[in-house]
């Protein structure tokens, strides 16, 4: 579980990334659960874009990632949903310390 300041941090560090993913009509799929995991993995912080067109609303469609990936929600604005997952392999950033 993430801290208020590792929220706050991840936050700022997110604020410049471009989504990489949308979800539209079909919302969440074992399809798109596995390639938001790979970028994961690759990149630790990732922007999730929700389209208009999505039946889902954001904070299910958040829920469906966040448990599909194990992935912890940092924030959702508006239609866009801010994931981070320390990487196994490729560890880039370092949080604030716990306390």
């Amino acid at each position: 579980m993430l801290t208020g300041k590792q929220k706050r941090f991840l936050r700022a560090k997110a604020h410049h990334l471009q989504p990489i993913f949308q979800v539209g009509k079909g919302g969440v799929n074992a399809n798109m659960v596995k390639q938001i995991q790979d970028a994961l993995e690759a990149r630790e912080l990732i922007k999730v874009n929700i389209l208009q067109n999505c039946e889902d609303d954001k904070e299910t469609v958040a829920e469906e990632i966040v448990q599909g990936t194990q992935a912890e929600l940092v924030q959702i604005i508006g239609r866009v949903i801010v994931l981070y997952k320390e990487s196994t392999d490729n560890k880039q950033i370092d949080l604030p310390v716990k306390g």
